[in-house]
């Protein structure tokens, strides 16, 4: 699901939708390099990088999905270090990944509340624009995490990786395991969601590498971050392709209901899977060779990053200005790049070798 890691150059960021998309303008002003900081300059505020850290804000956090354990592990991590900030910590948000529109009203009522920042992992880019800007216009300051809005309608979109990372690294990652040959399918999430729709983008353009000349990619199907769907999916995909090699889910509820389809099937080792998931979801699956590897980074970090950049913004430390660089307690300093992007890290590979050292 991720919703959820993976959480850097420019050219990795000269991307298509607006999701991590952190780039277009690499060197000089242009009217697009302008226009990158468009949420920043709404208030019209210069960074005081020397500011005194605010106490007592109320971060309200808005995934796309309440009780989902992806976003779980995530918004804990923003309560753990808003706690550890002196400020209080919400949570909010619809109970289905599928209601596209849903958020607006939640984003109304945080509005009512007066609260001082939101961090949003946007279901649509587009229906929350409107919503966004009014609550930027009402002083509120507004963090995306994990999925990105339009960057006029945001301050920061905190990123658990560039676009590109995430979206080469999971084609690399099937192409190794099966040795760069054979037909292969994508489960995604919903059809409007800007990370899996930028991930995908990348891995389209990965697959034009001529090492990839004997894999094809044959369908892109969506479960909606939805188990039962996704495990439906996955078995539609084995039914209208006999012959797959492979799937990649970039989404942790896919990738999870996809093993558990694969590994009481005939194709149990047979067809690869990789793609985004938690070690504590997909543990049993790589134990039992349903999975050989696949990569996420730690949500709870990009949740405490989305909680202390919504800080630094409230505090007047940073208002989301390329160069801006602000301090996240224990996961370091951090600087905003093109488009009000900041990125947490790298993804990381799970397989039999490291998994049990990952409890989440």
């Amino acid at each position: 699901m991720l919703s959820p890691a993976l959480r850097r150059g420019c050219a990795a960021l000269a991307a298509v939708t607006s999701l991590t998309l952190a780039a277009t303008a690499c060197g000089g002003t242009t009217k697009d390099s302008a226009k990158d900081d468009a949420g920043a300059a709404q208030s019209g505020a210069k960074a005081d990088p020397g500011a005194a850290t605010k106490k007592g804000l109320t971060v309200a956090f808005l995934p796309k999905q309440v009780n989902n354990p992806y976003f779980t592990v995530a918004d804990r991590g923003g309560e753990k270090a808003l706690k550890a900030l002196g400020s209080t910590y919400k949570e909010t948000g619809p109970s289905s990944a599928t209601d596209t529109s849903g958020q607006v009203s939640y984003v109304n009522t945080l509005m009512q509340q007066q609260v001082d920042a939101m961090a949003v992992s946007a279901q649509d880019p587009g229906a929350l624009c409107t919503a966004l800007k009014q609550a930027m216009k009402n002083d509120i300051k507004v963090v995306t995490y994990d999925s990105d809005t339009n960057t006029e309608c945001r301050n920061v979109f905190v990123s658990q990786a560039s676009a590109e990372a995430i979206g080469r690294t999971q084609v690399q990652l099937l192409g190794e395991q099966l040795g760069y040959k054979g037909d292969i399918a994508i489960l995604s999430a919903a059809q409007t969601a800007t990370n899996q729709n930028t991930w995908i983008e990348f891995m389209k353009d990965e697959l034009k590498d001529p090492k990839y000349k004997d894999m094809k990619l044959v369908k892109t199907a969506y479960g909606n971050d939805d188990a039962q769907q996704s495990f439906q999916q996955t078995q539609g995909l084995l039914q209208e392709y006999p012959k797959l090699a492979g799937i990649i889910s970039p989404t942790t509820v896919g990738i999870k209901a996809a093993a558990q389809y694969l590994s009481g099937s005939k194709y149990k080792g047979k067809v690869k899977l990789t793609g985004l998931g938690t070690p504590n979801d997909m543990r049993q699956y790589v134990k039992n060779g349903t999975v050989e590897g696949f990569e996420l980074w730690d949500p709870a970090k990009l949740g405490a990053l989305a909680a202390h950049t919504a800080v630094a913004l409230s505090s007047g430390q940073i208002t989301g200005k390329k160069g801006e660089t602000y301090k996240a307690g224990d996961l370091g300093s951090f600087t905003i790049g093109d488009k009000g992007v900041v990125d947490l890290g790298e993804p990381t590979v799970f397989d039999k070798k490291n998994i049990d050292q990952f409890k989440f």
